[in-house]
């Protein structure tokens, strides 16, 4: 199977959320008013395209239906398809550009975090680049010991220190030991809580400071990991991390077997940040560059 037939699999329950659902209200020869339009707003914002990017597809269809320019299916999803692709074009490329590069990864528990930078080091290094993660969620022992078996399992260094120990101290002793080592890429694991009255966000601000010690530009990239299951959370979530430390990028987990990968295109229109990544399974190999134009694809196709 190739990578646009695997695509078009995962995204199967989006896809019936969104595209099948339009396609009911309007089957084929219907003509489009504005009642179709109400109904297509619904459907949109049903399934977690957010209410800016619905709002500014729906004005789009409105406008087009009086100006005569929208008369049927075929119309409509031409239509669709450019308006959601406009919404997440965008810089979606990781731009490995110094060394070492620094990316920090953050977001809250569950989403997938850890097994995420696995993933992605497993990328980097069958690239032939050389990786080190640092364990600087020191607050879950389980945090550390997770990450630890990842960069056994993908060749990677691994930077730690012991549970409770202080997150920046690990941030920057990874950065200190690529430079020494030579490496090209060090990915940051951070919490996602504490269990301490101190802020995560003014935890993770701090973890930036330090870093600059040691490389002036660190981080290079802050990837906030969200879990598409989570639908309408995953963009408050990206609305407070990005307030907080200015991300770069966000990656998309666990887009296999949802309904609610509408979400992508709620992050990228209220928050502005492009999606850089998506995680489709289980396998080591699941986690793919995201490609705008394939992903609006996979969902009419």
């Amino acid at each position: 199977m190739g990578f646009f037939d695997k695509l078009k699999e995962k995204l199967a329950k989006t896809k019936q959320t969104i595209i099948e659902k339009i396609e009911t209200v309007v089957p084929i020869g219907k003509k489009i008013d504005e009642t179709t339009i109400e109904e297509i707003e619904e459907i949109l914002i049903s399934s977690d395209v957010g209410v800016q990017a619905t709002a500014h597809i729906t004005s789009i269809l409105k406008k087009r239906v009086k100006e005569g320019a929208l008369k049927d299916y075929a119309d409509l999803k031409t239509l669709l398809k450019e308006e959601l692709y406009k919404i997440l074009e965008n810089d979606t490329q990781l731009n490995i550009s110094a060394k070492p590069f620094v990316i920090l990864v953050v977001g809250v528990n569950g989403v997938g975090k850890t097994t995420t930078i696995g993933k992605l080091g497993h990328k980097f290094i069958i690239n032939g680049k050389s990786v080190v993660f640092a364990a600087a969620d020191t607050f879950r022992a389980a945090a550390i010991e997770q990450l630890e078996i990842w960069s056994n399992k993908v060749g990677a260094d691994i930077i730690k220190h012991k549970s409770g120990a202080d997150p920046a101290a690990v941030a920057f002793d990874a950065l200190e030991h690529a430079k020494s080592k030579n490496k090209d890429i060090v990915i940051i694991d951070t919490a996602g809580r504490l269990h301490t009255k101190f802020p995560l966000m003014e935890e993770l601000k701090k973890i930036n400071r330090v870093m600059k010690k040691s490389i002036p530009e660190a981080p290079h990239e802050t990837l906030l990991i969200v879990d598409a299951t989570t639908g309408q959370n995953a963009v408050r979530q990206a609305a407070l991390f990005n307030d907080a430390v200015g991300l770069t990028g966000v990656v998309v987990t666990k887009l296999d077997g949802t309904a609610k990968g509408g979400v992508i295109f709620a992050i990228k229109k209220e928050i502005g940040v492009p999606i850089k990544l998506i995680g489709l399974g289980e396998g080591v190999d699941d986690l793919k560059e995201f490609n705008p134009k394939e992903f609006v694809d996979a969902l009419f196709d």
